[in-house]
């Protein structure tokens, strides 16, 4: 099956007929509880409340807990490149609306760059299920909330058999298809010509970042999505797109997106991590790192 929300693009598909109908009532039960925990653009979400507090310890649900804590992950494994701090940062990027929004508007206009005050500004108590921001302190969860929202229905329905759940570009697969390993298209754009190149993976996730697909034009000059918390302001990279497999889509998603902030050293980390990669530079030159799995032929 195929979705559409926030924006994205998604879609499920499972080895056996009889899972479709429990997958896809779990997608939509993840789905729905995300949203209304870690929507920021919902006044009435759990972030946008926590958001607005202003610090102070507050109870928080099991679903932005975990979207919380692995946003955390994220940060900690890329030495603070994916910072889950960075709505200011967006904000004044003008990114205060659904992107569908923001993508129709001719021009936006940027406030100062405001630099993420990091994950020391962020304390999770696991045991008492709260968080304490550090006042100013607002949180965007998006990134690694969709990667974790594929992670959680993928585990849900694999016991009844394999699954594959790619949400936005990020794919978490557990088991096999119907015809032994899932194949997975990667893409380089927004849009899917069909002919991407295809991977086989039986387990783990795969994820792709770019700076040239979710963009708008600001004071005149065009940006992405994607902040580089050490100076606030939108990401520039050798790499246009980067796509990484990983143990999980959580993982994959965190270092597809700090590659484009690593730049030239991006292929090193990813290799140091155990994880593979593949790296599109702007003129179209791929490269590969850590044993990205062999292009699948195409079924004419």
């Amino acid at each position: 099956m195929k979705f559409e929300i926030w924006g994205l693009s998604g879609s499920l598909n499972t080895e056996y007929e009889h899972q479709m109908p429990d997958a896809e009532a779990c997608l939509w039960r993840r789905i729905n509880a995300f949203d209304a925990a870690c929507n920021r653009f919902r006044s009435d979400s759990e972030i946008s409340r926590l958001n607005a507090q202003g610090g102070g310890v507050v109870a928080i649900s099991e679903t932005l807990e975990n979207a919380i804590d692995a946003a955390l992950v994220a940060g900690e494994v890329t030495g603070g490149l994916c910072d889950p701090t960075v709505l200011p940062a967006l904000l004044a990027l003008g990114y205060d609306r659904d992107y569908d929004e923001l993508r129709q508007a001719k021009d936006v206009h940027a406030s100062t760059p405001v630099i993420p005050l990091g994950l020391s500004a962020i304390h999770l108590d696991r045991e008492r299920h709260t968080v304490e921001l550090d006042p100013r302190c607002q949180l965007d969860l998006g990134s690694s909330a969709k990667a974790l929202i594929a992670d959680l229905v993928a585990d849900d329905v694999a016991p009844t058999g394999g699954v594959v759940v790619e949400f936005g570009g990020d794919v978490a697969v557990r088991g096999h298809g119907p015809e032994g390993n899932w194949v997975i298209g990667v893409s380089d754009s927004l849009f899917v010509s069909g002919r991407e190149p295809r991977i086989s993976l039986a387990f783990g996730g795969v994820a792709t970042s770019s700076i040239a697909t979710r963009t708008w034009r600001v004071d005149g000059r065009e940006v992405n999505h994607i902040i580089d918390p050490r100076t606030g302001t939108n990401a520039e990279s050798v790499y246009s797109t980067v796509s990484v497999t990983a143990a999980s889509c959580v993982l994959a998603n965190a270092f597809a997106t700090a590659s484009l902030l690593w730049s030239d050293q991006a292929g090193y980390h990813i290799a140091q991590a155990g994880w593979s990669g593949r790296l599109v530079r702007h003129d179209g030159t791929v490269e590969y790192v850590g044993g990205w799995p062999p292009d699948e032929e195409f079924s004419l």
